[in-house]
């Protein structure tokens, strides 16, 4: 009797035609060697005078690390560097979520490299409150520029930083200065305090908006608008030109409400549209002219003595923060006096006295 054939499956597996080794073993092994090997700070250095993007992406995120074995070896990569950093522009760039801060940058990077300009664009990202996790996004929506090899995106973490900005935004900024690039981008999450963050670390402040959408009035809020060097209203194509156009002249007329800049620039409002590349131009005209003035009167240098000044303070109120819970005596009394706080037993500022003292007594 014919012993019945087993069942075939179209999900079984069969041996396929074999692959070819697209490199060779020894490069291969060659390769994982490099990957495992932690290159040391004099190595990273030179990787950055030299150009590499590579070096530099691995530069940023050791000094983006938390971990406190990196600190050291941050700190030796950002001093070496420091000496050739401070020969770029930087930008700062803000708006509210959807007002196309992405495609616009993408439209005016391309603009600055076809200048011939070094482009690097540091965009921070929202880190969610519940699992702390961001996207990252930023490369898959400058499909265009992150293919030139004169420009350089680098997506970061916001974490718990106030306003977006990442916690080591200000350091990344050197460390692409050294690698030559001319112009730096910094792009926010648009939302809080940010704007207060970038206008701390960068040369010229660029308010994206956009017309139609009950934005104006929101725009015109005092604190934003006396910090914009640039103020640009953006998507201004198709049926959109006429309410650029009118939300145009309603921000000039509020601007000349406000008191004059220290620089002696007065600020300007345009339109453009990201996607037919109207108006990009004149962009960047403008943002010209107030380097010229800037530098000109000497108020470009003395901005960037000020911002050293504040970003020394603001390196000591992160480090002390970072010491204090890191010790693990301390998380211990925090969570004891959490419990009292929660039960009323005690105040909050007197548990907070209890635990700055244990600290300071160490």
């Amino acid at each position: 009797m014919e012993k019945p054939k087993p069942n075939k499956s179209a999900l079984q597996e069969k041996d396929g035609v074999a692959q070819p080794e697209s490199i060779s073993r020894d490069s291969a092994e060659n390769i994982a060697l490099l990957r495992k090997k932690q290159p040391t700070a004099q190595e990273l250095v030179n990787g950055i005078l030299e150009g590499n993007k590579t070096a530099l992406s691995r530069a940023i995120t050791l000094v983006e690390s938390t971990n406190p074995k990196h600190f050291e070896k941050a700190g030796e990569v950002i001093n070496l560097c420091l000496p050739h950093a401070n020969n770029s522009v930087r930008i700062g760039i803000t708006g509210v979520p959807g007002v196309g801060k992405s495609t616009f940058i993408e439209a005016f990077g391309k603009h600055l490299t076809g200048l011939g300009k070094k482009v690097a664009v540091l965009a921070v990202d929202p880190s969610s409150s519940l699992s702390h996790g961001s996207i990252l996004g930023d490369k898959t929506r400058m499909e265009e520029l992150v293919k030139d090899e004169n420009a350089y995106i680098r997506p970061s973490a916001s974490g718990d930083t106030l306003g977006g900005v990442a916690r080591k935004t200000r350091e990344a900024i050197i460390l692409c200065e050294a690698c030559g690039f001319d112009t730096i981008i910094i792009e926010t999450v648009g939302v809080g305090q940010s704007e207060t963050a970038v206008h701390s670390m960068a040369d010229f402040f660029l308010l994206l908006k956009i017309a139609g959408a009950g934005d104006e009035l929101q725009g015109i809020k005092r604190g934003i608008m006396e910090m914009a060097d640039l103020i640009v209203i953006n998507k201004a194509d198709g049926d959109n030109i006429k309410k650029a156009k009118l939300a145009k002249t309603e921000f000039n007329r509020a601007l000349h409400l406000f008191p004059p800049k220290n620089s002696g620039w007065q600020p300007k409002v345009t339109t453009c549209s990201s996607i037919t590349k109207e108006g990009i131009e004149q962009v960047w005209q403008l943002t010209e002219e107030y380097f010229n003035l800037a530098k000109g009167n000497n108020y470009f240098n003395a901005k960037r003595k000020e911002q050293n000044r504040y970003w020394l303070t603001q390196t000591i109120n992160e480090q002390l923060l970072n010491d204090f819970y890191s010790r693990e005596d301390i998380m211990a009394l925090l969570e004891e006096n959490k419990k009292a706080v929660q039960n009323n037993e005690i105040s909050p500022f007197a548990a907070a006295r209890i635990l700055l003292d244990s600290y300071f007594k160490k």
